[in-house]
């Protein structure tokens, strides 16, 4: 099969779809794959090792999304690489289509057969494709949250760690989920005092025996968030509901009770955001204010550790990938349900429920769409 790997072009994106170690993989497998010229270069992957792997270094993306079977990135494509896809080319990347209005329509209009990373399950209910990048997501929101409150950031002027005499600050993580629990290894090794919302008692057990005294657990329909959120000084948003639009947990309103300079990291934004005032960012502006609370709602937070990202990312994609060149989409998904359930559009279709009941589409089932 024919591996297409365009550079990202998503504003402050430096991942890439394939390591050349998943292209040595594939190629030896007996596929051909097209990586566009120093497409991998600020992830420190270079041309002369795509070579080396086997790959074909092009030099635009319109020749890549002209000769290739199947299209591998990181990010939803942009506009004007959907106008490149063809009818009945895969696209195998992260979508997130419930908040993507546009996008959406583009894809059903191209025809095409788009798998989204998101959405692919395991056997326990688990998203294993999205877990790499929430992992990082989760540990680079602390991170992020606590240099937002330094005070030429524009937040508390408070180290989250605190100092000899000195409380640390409180941090709020909402969801406790993969985003969740990585937020929480990052910000009790930071000192910090830690609170996680989640409406699952069983999750909450899990998560007090992984961390004992180190976080407070709260049951999401015992606490009043309003007062918990007024008191924090970071707030961590990450619950998800799987290819749907996430709720709005907290409100405009809220922000009134919360301290001045405190920071909201939003890393539900992929999907809308969890917090009514969220708005996508970019690296290159990554906060805002509202209500003299700062906004850091970066949407693609992995994108800022490329290396690390992608190699985490191919590790869980890889094996999906294979089974597509190998066997074609058709079988691939077919022989397994919690890889169709990564199906989101096809051929004009949209096969993913969540996505067609925000957008008002008419829904056809995965199953029933390859059947």
């Amino acid at each position: 099969m024919k591996i297409g790997v365009p550079k990202e072009i998503k504003s402050q994106e430096n991942r890439i779809g394939l390591t050349p170690e998943s292209v040595k993989i594939l190629t030896s497998n007996g596929n051909e794959v097209l990586v566009e010229n120093n497409g991998g270069f600020e992830a420190g992957f270079y041309n002369e090792q795509y070579k080396s792997a086997g790959a074909k270094i092009l030099d635009k993306a319109e020749d890549i999304f002209d000769d290739a079977e199947i299209i591998v990135k990181v990010k939803e494509p942009q506009p004007s690489e959907v106008k490149m896809i063809k009818e009945n080319q895969i696209v195998f990347t992260y979508l997130h289509l419930a908040a993507a209005k546009e996008l959406t329509k583009g894809l059903v209009n191209s025809k095409s057969v788009c798998i989204a990373y998101e959405t692919v399950t395991d056997n326990n209910g688990r998203l294993p494709l999205l877990a790499p990048m929430s992992a990082v997501a989760g540990r680079m929101s602390v991170q992020a949250g606590a240099h937002c409150l330094e005070k030429n950031q524009k937040g508390r002027g408070l180290l989250l760690g605190g100092a000899p005499g000195v409380d640390p600050g409180n941090v709020v993580i909402l969801g406790g989920g993969v985003v969740g629990e990585n937020a929480a290894i990052i910000a009790t090794g930071m000192k910090a005092k830690v609170h996680i919302v989640d409406k699952s008692e069983k999750r909450l057990n899990e998560l007090s025996k992984k961390f004992g005294d180190l976080i407070i657990p709260k049951l999401s329909d015992e606490t009043d968030l309003e007062k918990l959120i007024s008191e924090c000084d970071l707030l961590v948003g990450g619950v998800l509901i799987p290819g749907a639009e996430a709720p709005k947990l907290v409100t405009k309103k809220m922000l009134k009770n919360m301290k001045r300079g405190s920071v909201i990291v939003d890393v539900a934004i992929d999907q809308g955001g969890c917090v009514e005032t969220s708005k996508p960012t970019t690296f290159a502006e990554p906060t805002y204010i509202v209500d003299d609370i700062v906004h850091y709602c970066v949407a693609n937070m992995p994108g800022g550790v490329p290396r690390t990202s992608t190699i985490a990312l191919n590790n869980a994609t890889l094996p999906f990938l294979n089974r597509i060149a190998s066997d074609g989409y058709y079988k691939a998904l077919k022989d397994d349900p919690n890889f169709l359930a990564g199906l989101n559009v096809h051929k004009g279709e949209v096969t993913y429920k969540a996505v067609a009941d925000v957008f008002g589409y008419n829904y056809l089932s995965a199953g029933e769409a390859i059947n």
